[in-house]
């Protein structure tokens, strides 16, 4: 798979992964579409940067306003007609403890981690289906496969997300259409700078950009790393629920 002459759609493009992709296309003959609530910050980033060669359209997008997202993608279709490969990479996190527990945080994380998600494939699919091609790419998180201190929303939300995105592959087989699901570690972001804990192999977004990019274009259907914490959350994962306590409290 190749980026040349793509439309390709990027959430949450204002910082961290969403930027740091949105960076390293710029300089190849694409339509880029690059959506944020604080979308000013993309124009803000972009303009730092000479010659493109992409073609690109900045959008403001809430992902979890689902007229919103309708709208953004009609002004993208507008623009660009098609949308060949969507990076949804909006997400948020925040450190929840029982002192501090709220419904409201709840929603938050996963009406932007999970149905924001949804929000953008619902509007994605119709045309991709009728193509009969596409690629889908959620970034979902290594934190999916337990419930880790004070991560409980987050790791539910990024859960629920690679589950569905596992199934939704399988339902697109047939349709042309692939899922691929990201899976970072710890990477250096406005997000994760708010962590008070310690986060090992901790990289920094345009490392974790160069793994999405190369994973992509090699046609990987789930791109995870680094590796030494990709292997770190097999085994912790496999631990059985006792023990798992033991080491997690």
């Amino acid at each position: 798979m190749d980026f040349e002459n793509k439309t390709i759609l990027i959430t949450g493009a204002s910082t961290g992964i969403g930027r740091a992709i949105g960076e390293k296309l710029l300089n190849v003959k694409c339509n880029l579409i690059l959506t944020a609530r604080r979308s000013e910050l993309i124009t803000d980033w972009i303009s730092e940067f000479e010659n493109q060669k992409a073609e690109i359209l900045v959008l403001k997008n809430d992902v979890t306003d689902k007229n919103n997202v309708a709208k953004s993608y009609q002004k993208a279709v507008d623009r660009f007609e098609d949308i060949d490969i969507a990076i949804l990479n909006s997400g948020i996190g925040k450190n929840i403890t029982p002192e501090t527990f709220s419904s409201q945080a709840a929603e938050d994380i996963i009406n932007t981690n999970f149905l924001g998600n949804i929000y953008w494939i619902e509007q994605l699919l119709p045309d991709m289906m009728k193509r009969k091609e596409g690629i889908i790419a959620p970034v979902s998180s290594l934190a999916d496969n337990r419930g880790y201190f004070g991560s409980g929303f987050y790791c539910a939300s990024k859960s629920a997300l690679s589950i569905f995105a596992e199934g939704l592959s399988i339902d697109l087989i047939k349709h042309g259409i692939k899922v691929v699901t990201i899976k970072p570690g710890f990477v250096k972001t406005p997000m994760t700078d708010e962590n008070k804990f310690k986060m090992p192999f901790l990289m920094s977004s345009e490392k974790s950009a160069d793994y999405i990019i190369s994973g992509m274009k090699k046609g990987k259907n789930i791109i995870q790393f680094p590796l030494p914490t990709v292997l770190g959350s097999k085994l912790i994962g496999i631990l059985p629920y006792w023990l798992y306590r033991m080491f997690a409290k």
